[in-house]
Formats: structure tokens, C-alpha cells, sequence
């Protein structure tokens, strides 16, 4: 229940605001000086706080500066509606500029205050999520790492580091950068290191996962809506692409887009603006737009599921990150990288590999790349006894080769001795090389929904 601290001198009208709160299920507690709000806010933070401007011990606008200039940043961020009488318009002018948050005039509507409170309420907890959603997206932007010392990864990082340091030097707008490569690559820890080289890197990073996001939802995500733009839009909520203004906006796996929101992308690409569901009004935007896929879009554009203007607008700089089985120089890097980062979450001393289990890493294929590498190193560093991780604890030599060249009749004794997960898991593996790690084409060559696909493979680690 949402707590309000009502300072008011007028016993009966502090009653009756009171009794209308809690119809609405507000907990309510009345003070009637400075000094007991003062005592209140000491002892429980309210959510709101409504406040009288004439009261028996000072000016209400006093206590509204103390709470403003206090160390303590609950106090500075604490909702405050000041209730003036009619008439005292200078009373309601200093109130704004000390820092209310908003104002009523006396006699006070109390469905007035009702609604101004929802409004209140909403604008606080929108707040919140996007300081909440900026603080965790710098702090893991900050600990962006490309691990690898082959030659692809190191041209790649340099690549980016350029791209970054041009853009920060053009005055034009920003040009998008398209990141491509299989499920597991690591789109999104270029996608940060991108946004982290730049002069931008204290701006917001904004990871949209285009997969994800139910169709019926992602036109509201990114473009935001105006109140009453559709059933239940009782507030107007601010879309991705206004949240990562002036930082990133990463657009993982745009493929999956559908075709009418393709062409709002476009507009807002082309253009530099976007328009909120239910708005007439156009907002400039100056995001970096990062897009990543690992579909072949040309395919997608020749097939008609993809907009062509679009693959244009998009394939300007191009990053292609390579498979974990053309960076072979690489994965004992990231194994050390992935067993040190895994052992310090859980409190444990970093396990050393055996040399069989470094033989085995080395001979695998790795269909699901860094992604399958990273949980199955997590898995082996849990559950390694006397801190070795043998072979064993990987779990990978009971797993088929999917480079394989035996027969069908072989494949299919091999087929008639395997548990039904494994036959599961062996079929997955199998689509996903004939795709070279394309999710959506294995999921339709398997009869599976993406949704579907995505989720067994990781229930395999793949």
C-alpha cells in the first residue's frame, strides 16, 4: 500500500482528503506542524508527501528547501505536492522553483488530487526503472572486455575502436553500425565495446532484443505511446529509442522485425526523429543505432521478409564476427577468461584444466560458440572436484561431432542407442551447423517456432 504524509492544520479538511486517499487504498498519515513531518520523515519515508504551505510552526516552503538541499537522496527525490490557497500564486511559483513536484490550489478537488497523484505515482516509478536500467547497463558496459589475441579479433577491435573514434569526430549524423555472425559470437559484447570506445560511453545503453519482444508490444517498446493511444495507455510511457537518446541503442537481431515496423525504423533512421503511438508530435533523436543479426540478410531482402531500403540503410559499416572454430588461437584465452570471471561470482578459487579437458575443448567443434563455451565452463567450474576439470566435467565426449561424415546407416544406429535428449539435442546441433548458426532458418527446418528453438537450445547449452 503507497504511503502519503499529509501536513495540514485544517483538522476537518485533512479528515476528509484522508478518507478519499484510503477509498483508494492510500495509507494515509496526518500531521498537523513542520516539526512532526519533520519527525515523520525521520522515522518512514512516505511516497508522496502533501503539503500545506500556511502552518501553525513556519512556512511550508521552508520545510519543501530542507528536504531539497538534505545529503540524503531519498529526501531529494521524494514526490512533494504543495497546496496553496487561491490567489497566493507567488506561493505556488516559489514552491516550483525549490523543487515541487507538482501544485494544487486551495479549495482542493479531490478527484483532482486523485488523478495528479496516479500521475505522480507513475512519474516516479518510470524514473526508478530508467535510473535503475542506466546505472546497470554502465556498469556492465564498463567491464566490456573482447577477449582474443588472433588476428580477426584483433582487426575487429580495431575496427571499432575506429569507427567509434570517427563518429565522435563527425558533425552529420551518426552512421549505423551492423554487427553479423552466428548465435554465440558475442554481437552484443561488440555492440558495448562500440558504445564504451566512444566519447558517448556515459550515455545510456539500450539493448532491445527484437526476438523477444512480443509483436502485439514492440511498436509501444521502442516508439512509446501518449495517454489513451490503445486500451490501458492510462499514462504516456517514453519508447527505447527517446531512453538511449544521446547514447546506443542496440538492436539485437533486427531480422525478426516485422515488415510494417521495418519501415518506421527506416523513417526514424533516415530522418533523426521519432513520433510516440497517439502523438502528432515528432521528437529529434541523436542515438547511436547498433543493429546485429545473424541471418543473411540478402537472403531475407531476395525472399521478401526483409526491406530492402533498409539493408541498405543498415549495411553501411559492417562488423562480421567470426565463429569460434575460425579462432582457434582464441579459446584458451577465453577459457582462462571464463573460469576466472565464473569462480569469482561463486566465491571459488579458479580450478586448472587438465590436459585431457584442454585436448577436448580444443577437438570440439563448438556449434553454439562462445556462448556454449561460457556454460559449459560455468558447469565444469561447479561441479570439478579438488579444483581440476577433467575432461569428464565437460561433458562433451558424450555429445556427436557435428562435423561427422559417417553414413546415414551409421547416423541412424548411432540414432537407435540415444536417450530422446540426446536425439533432440543431436538434431539441433545438426541444424544448426547446416545453417552456419542461423536460429530462425534451424527453427523452421526442424518444424520449431524460434521461441521454441531458442529455448531447447538452452536447455542444451548451446
Amino acid at each position: 500500500m503507497l504511503k502519503i504524509l499529509l501536513v495540514e492544520d485544517e483538522t476537518l479538511f485533512a479528515k476528509s482528503v484522508a478518507r478519499r486517499l484510503e477509498r483508494d487504498n492510500y495509507d494515509v498519515e496526518i500531521t498537523s506542524c513542520i516539526a512532526d513531518a519533520k519527525a515523520s520523515l525521520n522515522t518512514v519515508l512516505p511516497d508522496v508527501l502533501l503539503l500545506d504551505v500556511r502552518l501553525p510552526d513556519g512556512s511550508g516552503l521552508n520545510l519543501l528547501e530542507d528536504i531539497r538541499i538534505s545529503d540524503e537522496k531519498a529526501w531529494k527525490d521524494l514526490p512533494i505536492i504543495i497546496m496553496t490557497a487561491y490567489g497566493e500564486l507567488e506561493d505556488a511559483i516559489s514552491a516550483m522553483k525549490l523543487g515541487a513536484t507538482d501544485y494544487l490550489k486551495k479549495p482542493v478537488d479531490l478527484d483532482e488530487l486523485v488523478l495528479l497523484l496516479s500521475k505522480v505515482l507513475a512519474n516516479k516509478q518510470i524514473s526508478q526503472q530508467l535510473d535503475y536500467s542506466h546505472r546497470r547497463d554502465r556498469q556492465v558496459t564498463d567491464k566490456t572486455t573482447m577477449v582474443g589475441a588472433s588476428s580477426a579479433i584483433t582487426a575487429l577491435r580495431q575496427q571499432i575502436k575506429r569507427i567509434a573514434l570517427l563518429v565522435d569526430n563527425s558533425t552529420e549524423s551518426h552512421p549505423v553500425v551492423l554487427i553479423s555472425g552466428e548465435t554465440g559470437t558475442g554481437k552484443d559484447v561488440a555492440a558495448r565495446l562500440y558504445h564504451q570506445s566512444g566519447s558517448w560511453n556515459n550515455k545510456p545503453f539500450v539493448h532491445v532484443d527484437c526476438a523477444s519482444l512480443p509483436s502485439e508490444l514492440i511498436e509501444a517498446e521502442l516508439f512509446g505511446y501518449e495517454r489513451g493511444a490503445f486500451t490501458n495507455a492510462h499514462q504516456a510511457k517514453a519508447g527505447l529509442i527517446e531512453v538511449a537518446e544521446g547514447g546506443t541503442l542496440f538492436l539485437d537481431e533486427v531480422g525478426e522485425l516485422p515488415l510494417p515496423l521495418q519501415a518506421k525504423l527506416l523513417n526514424v533512421l533516415e530522418r533523426r526523429v521519432v513520433r510516440r503511438l497517439g502523438s502528432t508530435k515528432e521528437i529529434a533523436i541523436s542515438a547511436h543505432f547498433v543493429a546485429a543479426t545473424n541471418r543473411n540478410l540478402t537472403d531475407m531482402v531476395a525472399d521478401g521478409t526483409f526491406r530492402s531500403d533498409l539493408f541498405f540503410r543498415l549495411n553501411i559499416l559492417e562488423l562480421v564476427l567470426p565463429s569460434l572454430r575460425q579462432r582457434q588461437d582464441d579459446i584458451l584465452l577465453l577459457v582462462d577468461h571464463f573460469v576466472e570471471k565464473i569462480a569469482r561470482r561463486y566465491g571459488l578459487v579458479s580450478p586448472i584444466l587438465s590436459s585431457d579437458s584442454i585436448t577436448a575443448i580444443q577437438q570440439y567443434s563448438w556449434p553454439g560458440n562462445i556462448r556454449e563455451l561460457q556454460h559449459v565452463l560455468e558447469r565444469a567450474v561447479m561441479l570439478c572436484q579438488q579444483g581440476i576439470i577433467n575432461s569428464s566435467d565437460l561433458f562433451l565426449q558424450a555429445v556427436p561431432r557435428v562435423e561427422s561424415t559417417a553414413s546415414s546407416n551409421e547416423e541412424n544406429q548411432k540414432l537407435e542407442t540415444m536417450k530422446l535428449e540426446d536425439v533432440e539435442k543431436y538434431l539441433i546441433e545438426r541444424a544448426l551447423l547446416r545453417t552456419n548458426g542461423n536460429v530462425s532458418q534451424s527453427a523452421r527446418e526442424l518444424g520449431l517456432t524460434r521461441m521454441a528453438m531458442r529455448y531447447r537450445m538452452d536447455k542444451y547449452q548451446l
